[in-house]
């Protein structure tokens, strides 16, 4: 398979650089919220939470990349949904990737079968895509959270 025809496509205009200088400490509860029946128990602030401290542990190396296409739906991963991706971070075998494969930025789950590289969608409606030797092939970086709307 050639180029990423039937694969989704991220745009270079879609990623910026993560900052740390500006801080938003938001609140942060110590209990538990309930997904089922309510707790009784009372709620009340504990601490603060900056989002900083929780995403991005290399700032110099994370980027946010905003999704295009439907291919990793499998994962949860959903057009418009922003990805926070450490460029520092080792793609090991398993892992959630940005990768740059033949002139277009794609993100797949990355499978080493050496010697050969398998970029894996989650939707069942793409196919694997297998890096050869002559492709033009790079990690961008490895997705650490996908920060989403509620549907």
């Amino acid at each position: 398979m050639t180029a990423l025809r039937t694969q989704e496509r991220l745009s270079v205009y879609d990623f910026a650089r993560a900052t740390v200088e500006t801080r938003l400490r938001i609140p942060f509860f110590q209990s538990l919220v309930q997904a089922g029946f309510p707790s009784p128990a009372e709620n009340y602030i504990d601490r603060v939470c900056d989002l900083n401290d929780l995403c991005i542990t290399n700032a110099e190396a994370t980027y946010f990349v905003r999704v295009t296409g439907d291919s990793m739906t499998g994962d949860r991963i959903e057009p418009g949904d922003i990805l926070i991706v450490d460029c520092s971070q080792e793609a090991t075998s398993g892992k959630i990737a940005v990768v740059w494969f033949n002139g277009e930025h794609t993100v797949k789950r990355i499978q080493y079968a050496h010697p050969l590289v398998v970029l894996l969608p989650s939707n069942p409606r793409y196919q694997p895509i297998y890096v050869q030797p002559n492709d033009d092939f790079r990690v961008f970086g490895v997705v650490t959270f996908v920060i989403q709307k509620t549907r």
